[in-house]
């Protein structure tokens, strides 16, 4: 799975339009294997990334959990501890 692409279901706030899309994108990109698409491509590509985008959206809103809304800082503050571990 593409690194970029980031869990973004059960936090606090919900996740945005913006990250929903910014995830599409990454997924349309690992697939097709390119980050820009020819001319050629461009419409197909934005087609695909938009569909995707919303079938996520439709995904993030009908899913259901028991577990508690996980804090967007503190899980950004993990994954920076598991960065610096890594990183030395």
């Amino acid at each position: 799975m593409c690194r970029s692409i980031k869990t973004l279901h059960n936090f606090e706030p919900p996740a945005s339009d913006a990250e929903v899309r910014a995830a599409a994108l990454q997924f349309v990109r690992k697939l097709s294997g390119c980050t820009r698409p020819s001319r050629a491509n461009q419409a197909a590509f934005e087609r695909a990334v938009e569909q995707i985008a919303g079938s996520a959206r439709t995904l993030l809103d009908n899913l259901v959990s028991q577990a508690p809304a996980r804090d967007r800082e503190v899980e950004a503050a993990k994954a920076r501890a598991r960065w610096q571990k890594r990183a030395r």
